[in-house]
């Protein structure tokens, strides 16, 4: 099979073809149909996730068609099409696992990481860990909803009942959960980098009812925020621009540190949490609902061999909405 592969951080991923893996008795033999290009995959090439497993296959917004199942599995038939997220394994008995938090499990295997992914023709996973996807999207549609989606909405979960939301950085996550903001009747005031006239256009489009960059206050206070960026100097100023009692929530695996700041811009029961990975929980709730609001994901699509140029795209900010590697 051909896979895009990591061999060193900090170079780019390399042609190899490959023998086809071989499924555990609790995995599924995946044909790899569409795999999504994350930030997590270039925070793991540039080094700033300093434990992937190398030579490694990135990649963990998978859709796949199953070819072949190992022997204990009963969840999945040949032929059906799946979903691969970036949560691939947990030891399933600590007591994170126990109280549905397997996000945090001590043990937790995670897609494109320790495990191969989806830059790759063919892949494996567990199947307690891969998910039914909702009839009606395309491959290349559903992609971005495996993380950009079941993440992001993690994260707006954390905001609560907020009515007025702060996106900190525009891109594939913010794109899928302005739609299911606008859904629920909720304003969403969109930032991004200085003099990114069109990422702001493409929120206004979305329904935002501001867009401008992170430098502006907004014209009204906020009542939660999430960054999605990956830049820890957002953390002040999304803190200055919500109201008492307003949450700033971390979206990302990864950001710069943040700066100092002062205690006043906190008091008042403002709070800053972080999100960290997915549950299935998320993924299921997140995925039943997709198709009734209905989410549309805006793509741009590059070939497997072009993992790299998707992937300094993506890092340059050239397009809207998220990327998609095909395999075809």
């Amino acid at each position: 099979m051909l896979a895009m592969v990591l061999e060193t951080p900090r170079q780019p991923l390399i042609i190899r073809e490959l023998p086809l893996p071989t499924p555990n008795p609790s995995q599924v033999l995946l044909r790899v149909k569409a795999c999504g290009v994350c930030r997590t995959d270039l925070h793991i090439v540039d080094g700033e996730l300093s434990q992937p497993k190398l030579p490694l296959i990135l990649g963990h917004q998978i859709v796949a068609e199953v070819v072949e199942c190992g022997e204990k599995v009963t969840q999945f038939k040949k032929g059906e099409r799946v979903g691969v997220p970036w949560l691939g394994k947990t030891c399933c008995a600590c007591h994170y696992c126990q109280s549905g938090r397997e996000n945090l499990c001590e043990q937790a295997l995670f897609t494109g990481y320790q495990l191969d992914g989806g830059y790759a023709e063919y892949t494996v996973a567990d199947e307690q860990f891969c998910f039914f996807l909702p009839e009606g999207y395309p491959d290349l549609e559903v992609a971005p909803l495996l993380c950009a989606g079941l993440i992001g909405y993690r994260s707006y979960r954390m905001v609560g009942q907020a009515q007025r939301i702060g996106f900190y950085g525009f891109g594939a996550a913010a794109h899928i959960l302005i739609q299911l903001a606008c859904y629920q009747g909720r304003e969403v005031y969109a930032f991004t980098r200085r003099g990114d006239t069109q990422g702001q256009q493409f929120a206004r489009s979305l329904g935002a009812v501001w867009a401008g960059s992170s430098e502006q206050s907004p014209p009204h206070p906020l009542d939660g925020a999430i960054i999605f960026a990956p830049a820890g100097e957002l953390v002040p100023m999304a803190l200055q621009a919500v109201a008492k009692g307003g949450i700033v929530v971390c979206a990302g695996i990864h950001m710069s540190d943040i700066p100092s700041f002062p205690y006043k811009i906190l008091w008042e029961e403002r709070m800053i949490r972080s999100v960290a990975n997915l549950t299935r929980q998320d993924g299921e709730e997140f995925l039943e609902l997709a198709p009734v609001i209905p989410v549309h994901t805006q793509v741009e699509v590059f070939p497997l061999i072009k993992a790299n140029e998707a992937l300094e795209a993506l890092r340059l900010g050239k397009f809207n909405g998220a990327a998609v590697l095909v395999m075809d």
